[in-house]
């Protein structure tokens, strides 16, 4: 499981699993808009890492971040430290 920190958001953190083929699996936020979040977790499951990060990549909530941005950064980090 990778934990995420985010940054300038109402959710905390973000836990994810990434299979063997890239696919992201199990998107958890903590904190948040509970029923926004759920909806996000469920429409990139099973999706691969690069096209969440980019679908993501840009979205503004508050200030100049949101968390659907926060994911795509945390996917960012995690292809870093991973791949």
């Amino acid at each position: 499981m990778y934990k995420y920190t985010t940054q300038g958001t109402c959710s905390k953190e973000i836990y994810f699993e990434v299979d063997e083929n890239n696919l992201l699996r199990n998107v958890n936020f903590v904190g948040g808009c509970k029923g926004n979040l759920q909806g996000v977790c469920r429409l990139v499951e099973g999706r691969h890492i690069d096209e969440v990060e980019n679908l993501l990549q840009g979205i503004c909530c508050r200030g100049n971040t949101s968390c659907p941005d926060q994911l795509s950064k945390a996917i960012s980090k995690y292809k870093a430290d991973n791949l």
